[in-house]
């Protein structure tokens, strides 16, 4: 795997941003607002990482949310002028508007939501158009070419269309297109392969499952270290963990009598299975749904995200929906719990032989094993842990003094949680 490259431009630093639908309004029907008495872990992790107090991370949160809501109206009610929305550095809720017959309307919509309004000069509808015309050269293109490309987005609040290239020497784009941004940043890859020891892990005490920790997916003599996902129910009413796709060993197999299981794993010693994949999807969208089995649905019936080491776990209030620019914390077994900034919505990304479509990226650190697991907003469940453009690394710290040097801050990139719900009608997560 490559190392991380240079960023073409320091601007890069909020590469990307994009914000685009975020999912159909059912699937945040069950948004709770935030709360300013966080827990302890989160307000601790608010303050090394974001420098945020709890009153100032509940308003972004809260700010996020609404201006999530207004885009979904925006987009319909106005579409000539609606050009995007997201959270500037001051956290200022940002609505952008280009010119258009129905501008003056949707301006006072968004001034009368308390929003401040950017003019720009392209709306989401033009750089839409300007996303699928790249797309369809790009399809067109030897692999030569091709190869060195590894995703694109609407970047919002520079208000163009950001190409992700694994190098900017050599990349040429038609007339038409040369008006792109390039942002050179390394190739996201994803998962943990691991080598089962042959060993049970021994029988211990059985403390409740919660997002973050780890499991094993095992397939036969294959298996991968993931991070466990966010508890829920599916349709029937059966207690369902909501993981990442490529964390399934054997998609195929998934929800058939031979589908992988999820097991409980300490070092590389596999121990109980968990539960089984009983749908599994990877290329487009990343996630997995399993279904846990009866001897532990009682340590998954819980609302609970793991946070800093020796603190208590965060409890899930609702769903949130990704919105550039606002606080987002991640939990992981691999790295643990960390917080940061989503920098782009609703791109599209290559990791390894597969697209990513719709996700979302932060500037975090997270490498394989974390794939899988919670992120969260305030309380609110946000999206899964997908793939990682530092996953080359073996320590976190490396690549961000790197980015601390360059600003070419590592990505974490994810699976909107709220698309995972709105394809599958009935499914939730808990939130008690």
């Amino acid at each position: 795997m490559r190392r991380r490259s240079t960023a073409v431009r320091r601007a890069a630093l909020a590469c990307c941003a994009a914000l685009l639908t975020a999912g159909p309004a059912a699937a945040v029907a069950d948004a709770a607002p935030a709360h300013s008495d966080l827990p302890a872990a989160l307000v601790d992790a608010l303050a090394r990482d974001l420098k945020l107090s709890p009153q100032q991370y509940s308003q972004r949160s809260d700010d996020a949310q609404r201006l999530g809501e207004f885009e979904a109206t925006a987009r319909k009610t106005w579409p000539k002028s609606f050009a995007g929305v997201w959270l500037d550095q001051a956290g200022r809720p940002t609505v952008a508007l280009a010119a258009g017959p129905d501008k003056a309307a949707a301006r006072r919509a968004a001034e009368s939501a308390g929003f401040t309004v950017a003019d720009v000069a392209s709306s989401e509808a033009t750089l839409r158009q300007e996303k699928r015309n790249f797309d369809i050269w790009l399809a067109t293109q030897p692999t030569e070419v091709s190869a060195n490309i590894s995703g694109s987005a609407i970047d919002t609040v520079h208000n163009t269309v950001a190409v992700r290239v694994d190098r900017a020497a050599g990349v040429s784009l038609p007339g038409g297109l040369d008006a792109l941004q390039l942002i050179t940043t390394a190739r996201p890859t994803a998962g943990e392969s691991v080598v089962p020891s042959g060993s049970r892990a021994a029988a211990g005490a059985r403390p409740a499952v919660i997002g973050g920790q780890a499991y094993a997916a095992v397939a036969g003599n294959r298996a991968v270290r993931c991070s466990i996902g966010f508890n829920g129910f599916d349709r029937s009413g059966a207690i369902v963990n909501i993981t990442a796709g490529h964390c399934d060993p054997n998609i195929p197999a998934a929800g058939t009598a031979a589908a992988p299981g999820m097991f409980s794993i300490s070092g590389s010693a596999v121990g109980e299975p968990l539960g089984s994949f009983t749908k599994s999807v990877l290329g487009g969208q990343d996630y997995s749904i399993v279904r846990i089995n009866a001897a532990n649905t009682a340590r998954f019936a819980n609302n609970l995200v793991a946070g800093p080491p020796g603190q208590p776990p965060i409890p899930i209030t609702g769903v949130a929906v990704p919105v550039v620019g606002m606080p987002a914390c991640k939990s992981g077994s691999r790295t643990g719990f960390s917080c940061g900034t989503v920098s782009s919505v609703e791109q599209s990304v290559q990791v390894g032989n597969h697209q990513l479509n719709g996700s979302f990226s932060m500037n975090i650190c997270a490498l394989p094993g974390d794939s899988g697991g919670t992120i969260v907003s305030g309380t609110r469940a946000l999206g899964i842990s997908s793939a990682s453009s530092v996953a080359d690394y073996p320590i976190c710290q490396i690549p961000e003094f790197i980015g601390m040097l360059t600003g070419d801050v590592p990505q974490l990139f994810a699976q909107p949680l709220n698309h995972v719900l709105s394809a599958n009608p009935g499914l939730r997560v808990r939130t008690n």
